[in-house]
């Protein structure tokens, strides 16, 4: 695809413009107040950090849970420690909502004694204890772990404190969207950990605080300058109209780069000694301010024709976030595919569906190793008006109460979208459910699966790497899918698409068997994507997971019988008893890096029982 997609001059009702009329909150549950809504902050930033931390552990340890209303017992005999936990409601697809553990009595059940609440830093201990003891890990590997679960709880209570005081703001549809995020990923213990960085920095490069800031640049010698671009534009050339008003040296390039990766790229060895000879020279902060999206690295202005995937080597939940050399060819290389051909039958089939390329990338440095001055270059679509898009995570993002232990009018982004859609057509928050459910299918899925098909081309479709457009009663209009590091060639298709784009895997791992591809959509785009969202709707109490499930079910068996290409990615994902998930809380326990390594080892992948199999339609 030689654009970034789907059409969108039409004139629909922002999201956000009635957040507050249209449907009143719910009762109280019979299990009481939500732990996230406590007033003070940062006990719902640590009821949350718990409640991410159980929900991937009971995930990835194979734990049964009971029906809601019930004790969740749990035993940790590494640390000597059992836990009672309340549970909020029980998920088919694994988004269970819980309630503030308690430690149960040696020598009897919870109400023997008085309960003694169980606090983030003990959950987290016996957690990963236990993890780390069945494992064999070193015990470092534990105590850094701990670290990151609580100080993502504590930066977690930060956001909290600040947007229940902000008294309301106002953001873009793609802003807000990704500023949403105030509790991270529901199936990671450490979502908001963000090591290494003051919390004064943090205000300015935090979405969660509504962060801005200004790009630090440097001017480059061209002779260091490297990079590549799919149209045959140079990097300096692209860079140049979004460095406007720098006052650049005569002759040079220049290279942005993120203000906290610029301070610490000067201690690098490689950058000094560029810096001494005269070929690289940092020119400080200038220019307009930029958001942070929900990536942290990956920075916005409505106004700007291009959005800049920063290297960043702050340490991010499991990772740090340094551009590799690698994968930003691999975008380039992806968008020329797509140019080739694919991108042409895809605009055809689904102009609905467009793909945001990383067309471009650019460093400074000699062409080897990565400097720590990598920016990848990426279509940038949403201007700010009504109809941008906005990031799938955000939408589905929990939000806690006001601060006085209600509940919010409306518990995530798509709640005030189904409410809408309830209102507009007549329907109960279910029929809604359903029929959203079934829009997104039409402008995400199906193309994202029949690209697959047709021509072998697979992505890694998560809730953070998909966005959609919702037009004026709520409904997904259009689908977006970004980000240069997931993409994957199945190897059956490989020779002919060689012959669209010779030298399409020189130099780039992009090529893997076609069974490791079914295996990796199935998870990014079965499990994170589609069983997500089944379970978002079913923990944000909108509708019941069963008949989603059957919507789901249905649409899928109806592509399969239509698109033959689909049938082994399909076959897996509607009848294999059990599918390839990523564990998120054991990768963070082995304490791996999941930007470096071999693809094939980078996460740790445990078997997840398939819940599309127990259903029929």
């Amino acid at each position: 695809m030689t654009g970034p997609g789907p059409d969108l001059s039409g004139e629909p009702t922002p999201l956000g413009a009635d957040l507050h009329d249209v449907l009143p909150s719910g009762e109280p549950t019979p299990l009481g107040a939500d732990p996230l809504d406590h007033p003070d902050p940062f006990r719902a930033g640590e009821a949350a950090a718990m409640e991410t931390l159980l929900r991937a552990y009971v995930r990835e340890t194979a734990t049964p849970v009971p029906v809601a209303g019930e004790e969740l017992l749990l035993d940790f005999p590494a640390s000597g420690v059992r836990l009672s936990v309340p549970v909020r409601y029980r998920s088919a697809t694994g988004w269970h909502r819980f309630g503030e553990p308690h430690v149960v009595p040696e020598g009897g059940a919870r109400g023997a004694t008085d309960p003694v609440p169980a606090d983030a830093a003990l959950v987290a201990a016996v957690a990963i204890r236990e993890a780390v003891v069945r494992r064999r890990l070193p015990h470092h590997l534990g105590s850094d772990a701990v670290a990151r679960v609580l100080d993502s709880g504590r930066r977690t209570g930060t956001f909290l404190a600040r947007r229940r005081g902000e008294g309301g703001a106002e953001a873009t549809p793609f802003l807000e969207a990704e500023q949403a995020l105030l509790l991270g990923h529901p199936f990671h213990p450490a979502p908001k950990s963000r090591q290494e960085a003051s919390d004064g920095e943090l205000d300015a490069y935090s979405p969660e605080l509504r962060g801005s800031f200004q790009l630090h640049w440097f001017a480059a010698d061209p002779a260091i300058v490297v990079g590549d671009s799919a149209d045959g534009r140079s990097p300096a050339e692209l860079l140049r109209g979004l460095a406007a008003g720098l006052r650049l040296p005569e002759g040079m390039v220049p290279i942005p780069a993120h203000p906290w990766q610029a301070r610490e790229v000067l201690r690098r060895p490689e950058v000094a000694s560029l810096v001494e000879a005269g070929l690289l020279r940092p020119l400080g902060a200038a220019g307009p301010a930029w958001h942070p999206t929900s990536s942290v690295r990956t920075v916005h202005r409505p106004d700007a024709g291009a959005m800049l995937k920063l290297s960043l080597g702050m340490r991010i939940t499991n990772s740090r976030r340094n551009n590799l050399r690698s994968e930003m060819r691999l975008g380039v290389r992806a968008a020329r595919l797509l140019a080739a051909g694919p991108g042409d039958w895809l605009r055809a089939e689904h102009p609905e569906f467009g793909i945001l390329r990383d067309f471009a990338w650019v460093s400074a440095g000699a062409d080897g190793p990565e400097t720590g001055l990598e920016t990848a270059i990426r279509d940038n679509p949403f201007r700010g008006g009504p109809g941008d898009g906005q990031c799938v995570a955000g939408l589905l993002a929990e939000r806690t109460g006001p601060g006085d232990g209600t509940p919010p009018r409306h518990r995530a982004l798509l709640s005030a979208a189904t409410a809408r859609l309830a209102r507009a057509h007549g329907l109960s928050l279910a029929e809604a459910s359903a029929r959203w459910l079934a829009r997104y299918l039409d402008v995400l899925v199906v193309p994202l699966i029949r690209l697959h098909a047709r021509y072998g081309i697979a992505l890694e479709p998560h809730h953070q790497n998909t966005l959609v457009a919702l037009d004026g009663d709520g409904l997904p209009r259009a689908g977006w899918y970004r980000d240069s590091q997931g993409y994957y060639v199945a190897a059956s298709m490989a020779g002919a698409l060689e012959r669209l784009l010779p030298g399409l895997a020189d130099g780039v791992e992009m090529v893997f068997e076609d069974d490791f591809v079914d295996e990796r959509v199935a998870y990014y785009l079965g499990i994170n994507n589609l069983l997500g969202l089944v379970g978002a709707f079913g923990a944000l109490g909108l509708a019941d997971e069963g008949g989603l499930l059957r919507v789901l079910r249905a649409a899928l068996e109806r592509l399969r019988a239509v698109e033959p290409g689909a049938k082994g990615l399909l076959d897996l994902l509607l009848d294999a008893p059990a599918l390839r998930c990523k564990g998120n809380f054991l990768t963070c326990v082995d304490g791996r890096d999941e930007l470096v390594g071999d693809v094939h080892t980078q996460s740790v992948y445990i078997d997840l029982p398939n819940p599309l199999t127990e259903v029929q339609w």
